[in-house]
């Protein structure tokens, strides 16, 4: 018998369509199952051939569960919001309301050819209203709300002003900014209320601040990590920096516990889960203040706080790196330094966050010429600059033990003093009678590499 797959399949797919087959009920005693894909950008180009790549898997699996007695929701819809809609409407010199609905109905078209089992009822585009509107409701959930460490949950922001009229914040456990001066009642409502409204924004659970982003001088526009290649715009091969910009941002870590124990309810593959972990990024540890050594420039050069998961290595610290976008770079550097810090500054901005952590091979950094002083050994310990160090981790600054990390003790082997700076130990050996016994805990522990 002679296939014609023109005849067969537009036969079909048309029965399909007609009839619902693919639809999910909402009212069926079968169990459900959830096939969810990513949803694609809707270009004028079309589909490529990633799309059906993988969503040929996943309708595969979506059909094989169908047959063995399942509910099956199996959605599509389109990631047809942002940056690519505004580009390609800038470049077609057309309205991208026009432009993205046009290309949404060449994708439809492209994907019903192929004969994808879609409950097409189901349909999102990012781009709706009656879809945006949902994103744009959360965003004032999280602006009127705090987080109640004592609760251990969000609560309206209208509780949090209450007790600020009665009691004044002394008693309130808050995951909020850090050093927010104390006050009294009688003292909030004293305040204006733009001071108030200030303060409050520095309890809610979105909040504005400064924050280092990937800007893209020729788009006009902040980048994601994955929309930038090779330290330029995917979207037409513009340069992008890194800057510091002001930003809407959300106090997500208040969370990072209950997603972690979160992920013990649910039946995902470890791998999975693991990801999910890193991606959570919760560390316990502990903050290390290393005060800065004062010069004749710089009198009160204050103090270098850092977070580390080790605090038991502190005796190795023997030196510290920030980052190259760290608030104290610009006051301690020295001025012998200043034109090297600052060529490595800008040349640092221009990689992507991604790029430095995946990066691990090429070792590069700068002496500010500062030194900070050991809390234990009284030492100086110089501090450089790293773009291995990131800003938004941690502190943005690291307490470097070449002996206990492999990233440091690279860095420490490659700077050995050439060119006029400090020689970083790579190797340190501990004598234990420059440190109390109850600090260091055993006078037979030495570390070396």
């Amino acid at each position: 018998m002679k296939y014609n797959p023109n005849q067969i399949e537009a036969k079909w797919q048309k029965y399909w369509a007609d009839n619902q087959t693919f639809a999910a009920s909402n009212a069926s005693d079968k169990p459900k199952y959830y096939v969810l894909d990513m949803f694609p950008y809707p270009s004028g180009a079309g589909l490529h051939v990633g799309h059906p790549l993988g969503y040929i898997a996943s309708d595969i699996y979506a059909r094989f569960k169908r047959h063995q007695g399942f509910n099956v929701l199996h959605p599509q819809g389109y990631d047809s919001f942002g940056l690519p809609a505004e580009q390609y409407a800038i470049q077609t010199g057309q309205h991208p309301d026009k432009t993205t609905k046009e290309n949404i109905a060449r994708y439809r078209e492209q994907l019903d050819k192929i004969g994808f089992s879609f409950d097409w009822s189901r349909e999102v585009r990012t781009s709706n209203a009656d879809y945006y509107k949902h994103t744009q409701w959360i965003f004032i959930q999280l602006f009127n709300s705090w987080y109640n460490k004592t609760s251990d949950k969000a609560e309206d922001i209208s509780t949090l002003i209450t007790e600020f009229e009665q009691n004044g914040n002394a008693n309130v456990n808050a995951v909020c900014d850090d050093n927010i001066e104390a006050f009294s009642a009688a003292t909030w409502n004293a305040f204006s209320s733009e001071q108030q409204q200030k303060i409050l924004l520095q309890y809610r659970l979105t909040y504005l601040a400064e924050t280092e982003v990937n800007w893209c001088p020729a788009l006009g526009t902040v980048l994601a990590n994955d929309e930038i290649v090779n330290g330029v715009s995917e979207r037409g091969g513009h340069p992008v920096i890194r800057k510091k910009m002001t930003q809407w941002s959300m106090r997500i870590s208040a969370y990072a516990e209950r997603l972690l124990q979160g992920l013990d309810t649910i039946d995902w593959s470890e791998s999975i889960k693991e990801s999910q972990r890193n991606w959570i990024g919760k560390s316990v540890g502990a903050m290390v203040t290393f005060n800065l050594q004062p010069t004749t420039y710089n009198p009160q050069p204050g103090a270098i706080e850092v977070f580390t998961t080790r605090p038991d290595t502190i005796f190795g610290v023997t030196f510290m790196t920030l980052a190259p976008e760290h608030e104290l770079v610009a006051q301690i550097t020295t001025a012998e330094q200043k034109d090297a810090v600052a060529a490595y500054i800008e040349k640092t901005a221009k990689r992507s966050e991604r790029e430095r952590m995946a990066d691990v091979k090429t070792i590069s950094g700068v002496f500010t010429g500062a030194y900070a002083e050991h809390p234990f050994t009284k030492e100086p310990i110089p501090v450089w600059i790293g773009d291995y160090v990131l800003a938004g981790y941690g502190t943005g600054a690291v307490m470097a033990v070449p002996c206990g990390d492999e990233r440091d003790y690279a860095f420490a082997n490659f700077f050995k003093g050439e060119n006029g700076m400090p020689a970083i130990k790579n190797i340190f050996v501990l004598d234990s009678d420059l440190f109390p016994q109850e600090a260091f805990g055993s006078k037979d522990r030495i570390h070396s590499n």
